[in-house]
């Protein structure tokens, strides 16, 4: 009786791991795609809500970018506040998980572009101290206020060569922490359950991972999660997979080991013309993040998946010209 009571505790746990496993889409382009009257269908060619389409497939979480004053561009606006609030409520309601990620700027901060808000421009570090809490704080506190908590919350998108130029570039690592911690706080004081991230592109780059975390922790940035990217398209000439997925195993696994924190794919795309190539590296990518030592594998986020490219020109999305989601979106049905 005491070896099945064992045994039956450990598939409890397992079962209740598996459960917690971040199977994601990012869907910043969603509000907009809907004002423009894009129809999206499910795989039998019905119109349905999107978020509904996505649940079916097994997707759990949702990532929601925020912008501070962004413009009224199809492609490159929206992402106010209020706009993705209101899409975080809209998700909870379907039963899923929310990621909010700070980019601090009012368009796309990235590792080629990390501008910070015009509001912003002429404020000396210490005053843009406070503007990335208050900032941070209030756009917390509104999803609060909503009923929402996001589970994890970035600081920063793709920070490789740091946010807010130039204060916060990694020039300056005493400045970027500083600037990462007042965000930290801000979260935190509003939402202490929320686990704050730190992103970086080229998830496969185990030497660059450990540059920019070994600074970290010596200048005493705060942070519970390490989110990765990870585009193989976009890897120097190496679109195959096969060719990386072993590196971003290798750097998920040293990230966890060498600094204790967990880690997420919080990004991931192949492109759409390819599904089933992009179904296998999604099946790939995720028994790689699952295979982290000690559970520290949180998930896999898809990066704008339902961006079907007939609208946004975006090539590595999972969404076909009929509007309905390609083969390569089955993978996250699978355990």
């Amino acid at each position: 009786m005491k070896k099945i009571l064992i045994l039956m505790l450990m598939a409890a746990s397992f079962a209740a791991h598996a459960d917690s496993f971040v199977k994601g889409a990012d869907v910043g382009w969603l509000p907009q795609m809907e004002a423009t009257g894009y129809k999206f269908r499910n795989a039998q060619g019905k119109e349905e809500d999107c978020l509904q389409i996505l649940k079916d497939l097994g997707i759990n979480t949702i990532r929601l970018r925020t912008w501070v004053n962004p413009s009224d561009d199809s492609a490159s606006g929206h992402n106010s506040k209020d706009e993705t609030v209101a899409m975080a409520v809209r998700a909870q309601k379907m039963g899923m998980r929310v990621m909010l990620n700070f980019h601090y700027s009012d368009s796309w901060a990235d590792p080629q572009q990390q501008r910070k808000p015009a509001a912003w421009a002429n404020h000396d570090f210490p005053q843009l101290l406070k503007d990335v809490y208050s900032y941070t704080y209030d756009v917390m506190q509104a999803m609060k206020q909503a009923g929402v908590t996001p589970e994890w919350v970035q600081v920063g998108n793709e920070t490789r060569t740091g946010m807010i130029y130039p204060e916060g570039h990694t020039d300056n690592w005493p400045q970027l922490a500083q600037l990462i911690n007042q965000g930290y706080d801000a979260i935190k004081a509003v939402s202490p359950a929320s686990k704050v991230v730190l992103h970086l592109d080229r998830g496969h780059d185990n030497k660059w991972f450990r540059t920019w975390f070994d600074n970290a922790k010596a200048h005493g940035a705060r942070y519970d999660v390490i989110g990765l990217s990870y585009y193989p398209y976009w890897l120097d000439g190496r679109p195959d997979y096969t060719l990386s997925i072993n590196d971003l195993a290798a750097n998920m696994n040293d990230m966890a080991a060498r600094y204790g924190k967990e880690v997420m794919v919080v990004e991931v795309g192949g492109e759409d013309s390819q599904p089933q190539n992009t179904y296998d590296m999604l099946m790939a990518v995720q028994q790689k993040v699952r295979a982290v030592p000690d559970h520290k594998g949180l998930g896999v986020i898809y990066w704008e998946p339902q961006g079907a490219r007939s609208w946004s020109h975006y090539e590595l999305s999972a969404w076909g010209a009929d509007g309905r989601p390609t083969k390569a979106m089955e993978a996250f049905r699978a355990r």
